[in-house]
C-alpha cells in the first residue's frame, strides 16, 4: 500500500528540484497549430470590434463628442441670431438717419404763387441784361439767371466765396505750401524767378478810382501816360492843362498841375529819364518843355532846320537823346534834345499816320496812310525795308513791343494786323501772325504792355471800342470791357504802367479810367 501511496504522491505532487517530464503522448506540432489558430481568431475578433465601434461612431457619434457637437451647434445658432438682430438694428438706425423729416403739408395754398410774374425790362437799369427787343418782359427766374451770368462774366468766373470746395482746396494748398517751405529750407540757391505767363480767355481785372479823380479835365483828354520809374501818371488835354497824379488805386491824389495859356495840348510825353514833359499843340510848331525838377516851363518857339508850319505828333527815343517829329507830306524829322535842331530827315510815300522806335532805339518804324510800313535806320536815316500792310486800304496807327518780337498795324476798317518784327526785317511781303477783327471802326490807338503779353487796341470813333488782346494767342479777353452801363466812352489814349500792374484809358469825357490788372503784382 505504501508503495502505491508513494506512487500517487509522486504522480500528483512533483518534488522540488526535479524537471517536469512531458507527456510522450502530446503532439507538439498539433499544439503549436492550435495556438496560432487561437491567436488569429482573437485578432479577427478585435478588428471586428474596432470596425463595429468605428461604424457606431460614424452613425451615432461618441457620447462625449456628440454632446460637444450639439453644444457647438447651439452656440452657432444663438450667435447667428444675435448677429441678425444687431444688423437689423443697424439697418434700422441707418434708414432712420437717411430719412428726411416729413414735409409738413401747407394748411392753405395761394393760387397766385404758382403764377410766374414777369419783370418789365424797359427800365434803364435792366436794358443791359436783354439780348434783343423781343425780351421786353422777362420772368424772375430767367432774370436771376441772367444776373448771375453777368456777375460771373464781369468777375472772371465764380468768386471763391461762392464755391463749395474752396475750403478743401485751401487746405490742400496750405499743405502744399508747408511742403514747399520745408523743401525750401533744405536747400540753397537762387530762388528769384519770373511770374507765370498770362493765361488767355479771362483777364483778372478790377476797376479802380479814376486816375484824375482829384482833378477831372474840363475837356477831352488827348494824352495819358505813366511815369517810366515813379508811381505817377500824367494827363493832358484840350483844357490847356497838364496834371500829375500819384497812383495808388484808392485816392490817387493830385501832385501838381500847370496851365498853358492858349495852348490846347495835342500830345504830351515824359522824357526818357522822367524829369521833363514835352507837349505839342494843335495850331503851330511851338512846343513846351516842362522841367519837373526845377518847376520851369520852357517854351520852344522854333526848331533850327525845321520848315514845317506846325508840329502835332512826335515820339521820344528810348535813350532820350532825340525827338522824332512828324511833319507834313510824309516827312519825318529827327531832332536832338541838346541843341533843339533837326539833324536828319526822312520821307515816306504819302502822309504819315504813325511812328514808333524799336526797343533799343536803333530802328524807326513808320506807317503811311496808304498802308505801307517803312523801316529806317535811326543813325543813318537809311531805309532798311518797306512792305504793304496786308489788306489795309487806309492806315491809322502802328506800335511795336518792347521785347522786339511784335509789330502791330491798325487800319481804317478796324482790322489790326500783328506781325513778327524779325519777319518784317527779312521778308519783302511778310504775312501777319494774326488779323484781329474785333473793332468795327478805325483802330486809332495801339499799345503793347511792357511784358508783351497784352496788346490794347481802341477806336475813338465809337463808345466802348476798347479791347485787350492776349499774346501770343492773339485772342481777345472775353471779360473786357463788360459793364452794365457805358464807362469807357471814346478812347483817345491808353497806356500800361511800367510793370503792367495798371491799365489806363483817356476818354472824350475828360476822365482817365484806371484798371488794376491782378495778374501782375507790381506797379
Amino acid at each position: 500500500m505504501r508503495t502505491g501511496d508513494n506512487y500517487l504522491e509522486d504522480k500528483t505532487t512533483p518534488q522540488k528540484g526535479k524537471k517536469r517530464v512531458c507527456d510522450p503522448e502530446v503532439d507538439l506540432e498539433e499544439e503549436e497549430n492550435r495556438r496560432e489558430k487561437n491567436v488569429k481568431l482573437v485578432k479577427a475578433l478585435g478588428e471586428q470590434d474596432a470596425s463595429v465601434k468605428l461604424l457606431e461612431d460614424l452613425v451615432f457619434g461618441a457620447e462625449d463628442e456628440l454632446v460637444e457637437r450639439l453644444e457647438h451647434a447651439a452656440n452657432n445658432v444663438m450667435g447667428s441670431l444675435l448677429d441678425d438682430e444687431e444688423s437689423s438694428e443697424e439697418e434700422t438706425t441707418n434708414e432712420s438717419r437717411l430719412q428726411l423729416p416729413a414735409v409738413r403739408k401747407a394748411v392753405w395754398q395761394d393760387d397766385d404763387d404758382d403764377v410766374e410774374e414777369d419783370v418789365d425790362m424797359g427800365h434803364r437799369f435792366r436794358k443791359d441784361f436783354t439780348k434783343g427787343d423781343a425780351e421786353s418782359r422777362m420772368g424772375k427766374q430767367k432774370l436771376q439767371q441772367r444776373l448771375k451770368e453777368q456777375f460771373q462774366k464781369s468777375m472772371g468766373g465764380a468768386p471763391a466765396w461762392a464755391q463749395t470746395d474752396v475750403k478743401k482746396k485751401k487746405k490742400e494748398v496750405d499743405e502744399e505750401d508747408e511742403d514747399d517751405e520745408d523743401n525750401l529750407l533744405r536747400k540753397t540757391g537762387n530762388f528769384v524767378g519770373t511770374s507765370e505767363s498770362l493765361p488767355k480767355g479771362v483777364l483778372r481785372i478790377k476797376k479802380c478810382l479814376n486816375a484824375n479823380n482829384d482833378r477831372p479835365a474840363d475837356d477831352r483828354l488827348t494824352t495819358m501816360q505813366f511815369h517810366p520809374s515813379a508811381q505817377v501818371v500824367m494827363t493832358a488835354g484840350l483844357d490847356h492843362s497838364i496834371a500829375l497824379f500819384q497812383v495808388d488805386g484808392k485816392t490817387n491824389p493830385k501832385i501838381q498841375s500847370i496851365h498853358l495859356e492858349k495852348f490846347p495840348v495835342n500830345k504830351a510825353c515824359f522824357s526818357a529819364n522822367g524829369e521833363q514833359v514835352i507837349a505839342t499843340g494843335l495850331r503851330n510848331k511851338l512846343f513846351y518843355i516842362y522841367d519837373m525838377m526845377e518847376g520851369k516851363i520852357i517854351p520852344v518857339p522854333t526848331v533850327r532846320g525845321l520848315s514845317e508850319q506846325r508840329v502835332k505828333e512826335f515820339e521820344v527815343s528810348p535813350e532820350g537823346g532825340f525827338l522824332l517829329l512828324t511833319g507834313s507830306s510824309g516827312y519825318l524829322h529827327l531832332m536832338t534834345m541838346k541843341t533843339k535842331e533837326v539833324i536828319r530827315s526822312m520821307k515816306v510815300s504819302g502822309n504819315v499816320c504813325g511812328t514808333a522806335f524799336s526797343a533799343d532805339g536803333s530802328k524807326i518804324f513808320s506807317k503811311s496812310e496808304e498802308g505801307e510800313v517803312f523801316i529806317w535806320d535811326a543813325r543813318s536815316s537809311k531805309c532798311l525795308g518797306r512792305f504793304p500792310d496786308e489788306g489795309c486800304v487806309r492806315g491809322t496807327s502802328i506800335a511795336v513791343s518792347r521785347d522786339g518780337q511784335y509789330l502791330a498795324c491798325g487800319s481804317q476798317s478796324g482790322v489790326v494786323n500783328v506781325y513778327s518784327q524779325q519777319a518784317c526785317l527779312r521778308e519783302a511781303e511778310p504775312k501777319p501772325l494774326k488779323a484781329i477783327m474785333n473793332l468795327v471802326t478805325a483802330a486809332t490807338a495801339l499799345r503793347f504792355n511792357p511784358s508783351s503779353e497784352i496788346l490794347a487796341i481802341a477806336s475813338r470813333a465809337d463808345d466802348e471800342a476798347n479791347k485787350l488782346v492776349h499774346l501770343p494767342s492773339c485772342t481777345v479777353f472775353s471779360n473786357f470791357p463788360v459793364f452794365q452801363r457805358k464807362t469807357i466812352y471814346r478812347t483817345h489814349c491808353l497806356d500800361f504802367s511800367p510793370n503792367s500792374g495798371f491799365y489806363s484809358v483817356a476818354n472824350n469825357k475828360g476822365d482817365a479810367l484806371l484798371f488794376r490788372l491782378l495778374h501782375y503784382k507790381d506797379f
